[in-house]
């Protein structure tokens, strides 16, 4: 795909949706890192289902770490692997309580340090939180650019690699979401909805649907 198309396919996404964001509701930096941890293998409407009740109840790493593990899996246990996300989550807490002053932090190198935390997450959070022209590639975000030509690659590293390289830097910022909403509502893995894609047009998928 040259480069003019992929400059069309964006300003078609933007103009579709000029603002986009995550569906997970978050108001800080916390809170998201949370939702993100639980978002692995699970709907955002299921995570978000369960951290409205979990944040109104603690919200800080403190307040998630005096829970304790069985409390904890009380407010998350409609959600998959929600054991593991929940030792995750508390060894998470008590590092940001003791390494990092109880605040996120603002480097890839510290959030991949966190438990649960690998690079998908931590791009979400430096894209979504801190406003960094990040791509996190999940698999919605792996289907569209694979199938559409706009950065084909074998994985995840290689997508999100040719991504940060070919998507136009006015467009940066806001790529990671239009894809994943994209690929959530529109490019479906089972069966596209090619007909009613505004990106159908400029989409190199060559088994496109009626």
């Amino acid at each position: 795909m040259n480069a003019a198309k992929r400059h069309q396919i964006f300003t078609c996404l933007q103009s579709a949706n000029p603002h986009p964001t995550t569906e997970l509701e978050y108001h800080s930096p916390f809170e998201l890192l949370i939702a993100v941890i639980l978002s692995a293998q699970a709907t955002d409407k299921s995570v978000n289902i369960a951290t409205r009740k979990l944040f109104a109840q603690a919200n800080t790493p403190e307040k998630i770490h005096a829970l304790g593990e069985a409390k904890l899996l009380n407010f998350i246990k409609s959600i998959g692997l929600y054991k593991t996300k929940a030792k995750n989550i508390l060894a998470t807490c008590q590092l940001l309580i003791q390494q990092h002053h109880s605040e996120v932090p603002r480097k890839r190198e510290q959030l991949e340090q966190l438990p649960g935390v690998g690079r998908k997450t931590a791009n979400v959070i430096l894209n979504t939180a801190f406003g960094e022209p990040t791509i996190a590639v999940d698999t919605h975000i792996f289907r569209v650019a694979n199938r559409t030509g706009i950065a084909r690659g074998k994985n995840v590293l290689d997508v999100e690699l040719k991504l940060l390289k070919v998507v136009p830097k006015e467009f940066r910022l806001d790529a990671h979401h239009w894809l994943i909403l994209h690929g959530r509502y529109v490019c479906k893995a089972r069966k596209p909805e090619c007909a009613t894609c505004m990106i159908n047009p400029l989409c190199e998928f060559k088994e496109k649907t009626a």
